[in-house]
């Protein structure tokens, strides 16, 4: 009896099979290529920010779910405003309500997820209050724009001033104290910067960049188009590092050492770090207006990162890392001045 040819079979497996482990060892060789790639600081970086991203969504979750509470919030809003008046029950306060493991120290993370909330609620209420108070100045005439004139009387009214000095005060306020002259200086300079079409009258959005510019999407995009304007120096749309590099340095950023004393933050190569881990998301080498739009607007957890790490950097005495009650007392004045406490005053420092 004749023996079948197995010849044809044996070509056929050996046709499959070897393809077939050449594939498995590029995919062993590009996993382990990507694997050594990856950066320690990077994940480090991105997990705590996608950490306190996360904590925030989730709490802001809950307290949807808890919207018979709203009378418990009502109540802490005026403890706040009494313990303001007692700057340490303040911060006894919101320290005791940050350190969420209750071991009395406040990690990095901790305070980052407290700031990141605390920067989250103030944005959110900022754009919600805004139409109410727009509505409530633009009403001589009511025509859906305010004018400065209309803005500049709610001013006087709003600091204690009757309704005849309003209709007719000297337009220089000569009899006004200085810090007043001053303070009314500085708004007409934020209104002219805010005014897009009208110099005397701002539109809802431009309102809401006049009050609150770390609020407006459109003051946003603004600093966007500024910093293109002044480092984008071959006029391809796009920042490079090289030229992200030469941003003057706040000294705010995030600290990429890995050294057991972490050294102050400032300088080219921070810049450089922040671009690779925080701004160029596409790998690209380059920062579109989106990826530089996402970078800076303040609802990015990498802002609440930088302020909780520039607070324990000048506040740990012991250098353990976190921050315990009496080493934030013993630094009142800049914990009451930052987004862990007066949100609102912060960022209008910063942005004036």
């Amino acid at each position: 009896m004749r023996r079948p040819d197995l010849g044809f079979i044996r070509i056929t497996r050996w046709t499959i099979l070897v393809p077939l482990i050449i594939y498995v060892c590029f995919l062993f060789i590009k996993y382990n290529n990507t694997m050594r790639l990856k950066s320690p600081v990077r994940e480090k970086i991105q997990d705590l920010v996608a950490e306190v991203d996360s904590a925030v969504k989730s709490r802001s979750e809950d307290s949807s779910r808890r919207n018979g509470d709203a009378n418990a919030q009502i109540i802490r809003e005026i403890e706040e405003r009494e313990n303001r008046e007692n700057p340490r029950l303040l911060l006894e306060d919101v320290f005791r309500r940050a350190d969420t493991d209750e071991n009395l120290e406040l990690s990095i993370q901790e305070l980052s997820k407290w700031i990141h909330a605390k920067i989250i609620d103030h944005i959110n209420r900022a754009m919600r209050d805004n139409v109410g108070l727009f509505t409530a100045i633009d009403s001589q005439p009511r025509n859906g724009e305010v004018s400065w004139e209309e803005y500049h009387a709610y001013f006087l009214r709003s600091h204690g001033f009757s309704e005849k000095y309003i209709v007719s005060h000297d337009k220089k306020h000569s009899q006004l104290p200085r810090s007043m002259k001053e303070s009314i200086m500085r708004d007409r300079a934020r209104w002219i910067e805010a005014a897009r079409n009208d110099p005397e009258k701002l539109a809802l959005d431009e309102f809401l960049a006049f009050t609150h510019p770390e609020s407006s999407h459109r003051a946003l995009l603004q600093m966007v188009e500024d910093l293109f304007e002044k480092f984008d120096r071959d006029g391809d749309e796009q920042l490079t590092e090289n030229e992200f590099a030469d941003l003057p340095s706040d000294g705010m950023g995030l600290d990429f050492h890995e050294e057991q004393n972490p050294k102050p933050v400032g300088g080219s190569e921070d810049r450089r770090q922040e671009f690779r881990h925080l701004i160029d998301k596409n790998r690209d080498g380059k920062a579109d207006r989106t990826e530089l739009l996402m970078y800076i607007d303040p609802r990015n957890p990498r802002h609440a990162i930088q302020e909780a790490q520039h607070l324990i950097e000048v506040s740990d005495i012991n250098h353990d890392k976190t921050l315990s009650l009496s080493e934030v007392l013993s630094k009142m004045d800049l914990f009451l001045d930052s987004k862990m406490i007066d949100t609102e005053k912060s960022f209008h420092d910063e942005f004036r």
